[in-house]
């Protein structure tokens, strides 16, 4: 399982919306066959390691999520297993895709066909968290990230932000993008730094196949603006469709697409139905990389399911930008975080939370 593991991971390059999966078969105790999910539209994991196996017969598959039993853009993967005579299927997770939600399961049991669930549910729970997130809730999972200084400041008063954290900090977030399916920012941020949320290669620390995988399959990106300031020259609406999130129907540039959606009370994009959007569009993993405002609203929302920040070690004074605009009048209203991971990246630290409970 270990195995399917790792090969599942080499697919959350070009996925999406399909979830990274890995399979491997095993006869005799040798390995005779592997595979991982190809982009949307060509073969699954089990498909590709009953390819490269030939002859499958009387052997155990290693799967990460449980095989498919309906009829999408490709044909079953429980079927495809079946037809192949496979003996035995070690299952980490069930699908909670409600077009099978154990259908795949039973249908190998059907045929005799020992079906073994929760080897290596954990780590797969976390490799798929953005679908899994998504069949379950309706929209995937939401990482905000921030880069401040030590003492939580994002930006001199001036705007001047580049750059706050080193090299390899930076080099760690082209990382997280190429793993996103959609990168999200406001028209704060678009209009004060003029940013292209695009993956460039030369930062980007993946090797081989890896890279190649990131950079033919880039995350989409969009702009929530509310009042439609996004300027038709922008960088963010070239090199490929951008998607800007709207409460007025304002034409935007022309690599731009405008989505009008409700507002609330105060005229900006109702946050409710941008996540409601996200969900339509089948977006897995959404990183966010925005200004105080944005940010704000989404952790006081309690819309962030993960919270990636990059801390370096400056001193930026108490006139410098806060990371997120948000005002509480006792501490029992302060959003709480319970830290998972903290690992110094170069010279920085890079800190991930998510919401406590």
């Amino acid at each position: 399982m270990q195995r399917a593991i790792e090969l599942g991971r080499q697919a959350r390059y070009w996925s999406a919306p399909n979830p990274p999966v890995g399979c491997v078969l095993v006869r005799d105790d040798h390995e005779i066959g592997a595979g991982f999910t190809q982009p949307a539209g060509q073969a699954h994991a089990e498909i590709m390691a009953l390819n490269d196996a030939g002859d499958a017969n009387g052997a155990s598959a290693y799967v990460t999520l449980e095989p498919c039993s309906h009829h999408g853009q490709t044909d079953p993967c429980a079927s495809a297993l079946i037809d192949a005579g496979v003996a035995r299927v070690v299952v980490a997770v069930e699908d909670p895709n409600p077009q099978i939600a154990g259908r795949g399961i039973a249908a190998l049991r059907a045929k005799g066909i020992d079906v073994d669930l929760g080897e290596g549910a954990d780590q797969v729970e976390a490799d798929l968290a953005g679908f899994l997130l998504r069949m379950r809730r309706g929209y995937g999972r939401i990482t905000l990230k921030i880069a401040m200084s030590l003492d939580g400041r994002t930006a001199m008063p001036s705007g001047e932000s580049q750059w706050i954290t080193g090299e390899d900090a930076r080099a760690d977030v082209q990382r997280l993008r190429a793993e996103a399916d959609l990168m999200v920012t406001g028209v704060d941020t678009v209009l004060a730094d003029d940013c292209r949320l695009t993956l460039r290669a030369n930062e980007l620390p993946l090797d081989g196949e890896d890279k190649e995988r990131a950079l033919t399959h880039p995350p989409a990106r969009m702009v929530l603006d509310s009042k439609c300031r996004t300027p038709a020259g922008a960088r963010i609406l070239a090199g490929g469709e951008t998607t800007v999130i709207t409460a007025q129907n304002i034409p935007v540039g022309e690599s731009g697409q405008a989505v009008v959606l409700a507002a609330d009370a105060e005229g900006r994009v109702d946050l409710s139905a941008w996540v409601q959007y996200l969900g339509e569009q089948a977006f897995n993993e959404i990183m966010v990389e925005a200004g105080p405002t944005l940010s704000g609203a989404l952790l006081k929302g309690g819309w962030v399911d993960r919270l990636i920040i990059y801390q370096a070690p400056k001193l930026l004074g108490d006139a410098a930008r806060a990371p997120a605009a948000m005002n509480f009048s006792a501490l029992a209203e302060a959003p709480e975080f319970e830290i998972n991971e903290v690992t110094r990246i170069g010279a920085d630290l890079r800190i991930i939370a998510a919401p406590k409970g």
